[in-house]
């Protein structure tokens, strides 16, 4: 049995590179995710919503920045783009076993990534998803991801979830449920990002990965190049 392994994972809604400031500037969220200094990130709005639909990055010069890669994705909404409606994983320091896609339920077209990673001896399987504005589309979209959280290795949830409530009326009672981690779904404000109120933004962990030290990322930068704040925290593997 490995030795329980830390690790420090981030998500962080980009707005497509547009800044607080209302101006795009993709050098500047790679900035931030470089603050994050985080092993595995989870992106959202990472391409642009109509047209070619093209990812906002330059991935290249990310990977150069803070040793990131993405997760490979055989599938995508378009060719140019970066994700799967817009959400990506950035990794490092970790093996890529597998991944795949699902298109979530709901009136607006939304969707989430399930990738499976092995980090120190740990298999670890890491969900990344943008959930719906309306409370009944992300009830679903919870009971949805619910199902792919598997009982044979360490999961981490992690996106901007679009729900700010902790207790009664949470939408995200059936993914918190099947994680088994009211302990371990602790909250941060990340939103708006100047003056963060919100905790629309989410890493959520079983048993078997321990969120410990969640916190928003709040530098003037990050207050700057989106209209969120990111969040990191540190996770222990292993039951």
């Amino acid at each position: 049995m490995p030795h329980r392994a830390k690790l420090t994972v981030g998500s962080y809604n980009i707005h497509k590179g547009v800044g607080s400031d209302y101006r795009r500037d993709p050098r500047r969220t790679i900035s931030v995710i470089r603050e994050l200094a985080a092993d595995i990130v989870a992106l959202q709005e990472v391409d642009r919503r109509f047209g070619d639909r093209r990812g906002v990055l330059d991935l290249q010069a990310l990977n150069d920045a803070t040793g990131l890669s993405p997760i490979p994705l055989s599938d995508r909404l378009a060719e140019l783009a970066h994700g799967w409606h817009g959400n990506l994983i950035l990794f490092r320091n970790a093996q890529f076993e597998s991944a795949h896609v699902i298109s979530l339920p709901g009136l607006e077209p939304r969707g989430a990534i399930v990738a499976n990673l092995t980090y120190r001896g740990h298999r670890l399987r890491v969900i990344a998803a943008h959930l719906g504005l309306l409370k009944g589309s992300r009830k679903t979209q919870s009971q949805r991801l619910a199902e792919e959280i598997g009982d044979d290795s360490a999961t981490v949830m992690m996106g901007d979830l679009n729900e700010w409530r902790q207790g009664e009326g949470c939408s995200l009672t059936a993914l918190k449920a099947g994680l088994k981690a009211e302990e371990n779904a602790q909250t941060v404000p990340s939103f708006p990002a100047r003056r963060p109120t919100l905790s629309l933004d989410r890493i959520i962990g079983c048993t078997a990965a321990q969120i410990t030290n969640l916190r928003p990322h709040d530098t003037p930068l990050s207050r700057l190049a989106s209209d969120h704040l990111p969040i990191r925290a540190d996770i222990r593997l292993g039951s």
